[in-house]
């Protein structure tokens, strides 16, 4: 019998079919999945029984709705302001300002939200307004580098990406989380050099230098803002709280914060940040819950140890194995949502990584990376087309303007896979024995 002859794949057959058709992928996995039980005589039941045990018995899983709602409430009244203004007292006064600005508020926003989506719809809005406002930058080059910065989002933690590929490789969160704290540094260095390169290509302007006298005045009101990743990595790596506790933490915060402290929220955004959140957490719980149900039938049809096989045939070593797990995910990221990748595609990858004895937390970052460069790489980058939604700057300029950037990330991403120690020398300074 054929693969396409095979139960197996006339259920994968079936997900391509549903989604063409424009079906959520998450209800077409869940569909497909009861499809391959009923065919193959197991009772349909199991796709419930896997659905309820994998949500309810993942206390982790709790922390991506928490962390929706605190990007959301971050993304409310001043806050995203005051942390724009310290940022541009900081850099704003060297050439290409406004995109150093840019840079720097994403690295700090990402401590916050671990969302690159949240990044760019929440304060990379803001700062597109600050660099397209009297022509000081084009339109496309102000979406293309928000787009840029904002895969930063999920690299440095919290990161809602990394939570969900612990759910299917067992690997800590909390170390998952150290190790994005290099690499986010190092992606948001190599894009700030991109910045001053293109300002100096195309004269870009110098801001206005904020006089140092404004200096504490400014940290002063942003700091409770600034705050916010420090009570929350502190709080789990002091041992205080688990990521989950935290998440719920910094939501409460955030919404403190903009509620009490800068008394620029009212009940009717909170009400309204609410509800967005509610619908975010239901498109990326149907996706889970789909994916649950669909690596039951992966696995057991033996999908992983069949792979393992067929790759073990090519008699692979570790660096090439993680070549083409670039390759693939590179590709895969701007085809395909990346938690969907997460959850169908990287466990199947799992099994061959750890035979070769590859770190799972090195792994995970490495795969996490690819999949946020991924978001801006064409045709379908979902973070170019949110930009192009703010700006209405032509898709094909906002594209062209990236790909300097693009190109900066993945020679981030080829250090990352080169040096394991790069990524792993803050989890082990933690305490971390991989």
């Amino acid at each position: 019998m054929s693969f396409i002859q095979s139960p197996f794949g006339l259920t994968v057959l079936m997900i391509l079919g549903l989604t063409m058709f424009g079906a959520p992928i998450g209800l077409s996995m869940i569909g497909a999945s009861i499809f391959y039980l009923f065919f193959v005589g197991q009772d349909i039941g199991i796709a419930a029984e896997q659905l309820l045990q994998g949500i309810y018995n993942s206390y982790t899983l709790l922390s991506v709705p928490l962390f929706i709602i605190a990007a959301n409430f971050m993304s409310l009244g001043a806050m995203s302001d005051k942390l724009m203004q310290f940022c541009n007292a900081l850099v704003g006064r060297f050439r290409g300002g406004m995109g150093h600005v840019n840079v720097i508020s994403s690295l700090i926003f990402a401590g916050m939200s671990g969302s690159a989506v949240a990044d760019a719809v929440g304060i990379g809005k803001l700062t597109i307004e600050m660099m397209v406002k009297d022509g000081r930058y084009t339109p496309s080059y102000a979406a293309a580098i928000t787009a840029a910065t904002a895969v930063i989002g999920p690299i440095i933690p919290p990161s809602i990406p990394m939570v969900l590929y612990a759910l299917v490789s067992d690997a800590s969160i909390g170390y998952l989380f150290l190790a994005g704290v290099i690499p986010g540094i190092l992606m948001a260095l190599v894009m700030s050099i991109v910045n001053w390169r293109m300002a100096i290509k195309h004269n870009f302007p110098v801001e206005a230098p904020v006089p140092l006298r404004e200096l504490p005045r400014i940290t002063w009101e942003s700091l409770p803002a600034l705050m916010m990743p420090v009570v929350l990595l502190g709080g789990i790596y002091g041992g205080v709280m688990t990521p989950t506790e935290a998440a719920a933490v910094a939501a409460a915060y955030a919404l403190l914060v903009s509620w009490l402290l800068y008394r620029s929220v009212t009940l009717r955004a909170i009400y309204a940040s609410l509800i967005s959140s509610a619908r975010n957490t239901a498109s990326v719980g149907i996706l889970i819950a789909g994916a649950l149900v669909f690596n039951y039938v992966v696995t057991i049809e033996n999908i992983p140890v069949d792979i393992k096989l067929w790759l073990d045939g090519f008699h692979l070593n570790m660096w090439q194995f993680l070549l083409m797990v670039n390759l693939l995910l590179l590709v895969l990221g701007c085809l395909l949502d990346a938690s969907t990748v997460l959850l169908v595609i990287v466990p199947i990858l799992i099994p061959t990584a750890q035979a070769l004895g590859i770190d799972m937390v090195y792994f995970g970052l490495v795969v996490v990376v690819n999949l946020m460069i991924g978001l801006i790489t064409p045709p379908y980058g979902l973070l170019l087309f949110i930009v192009a939604n703010i700006t209405r700057a032509p898709f094909s300029a906002i594209v062209k303007d990236t790909m300097p950037f693009i190109y900066a990330l993945i020679a981030s991403l080829a250090i990352m896979t080169a040096f394991p120690d790069f990524v792993l020398w803050l989890p082990r300074l933690m305490g971390y024995k991989g």
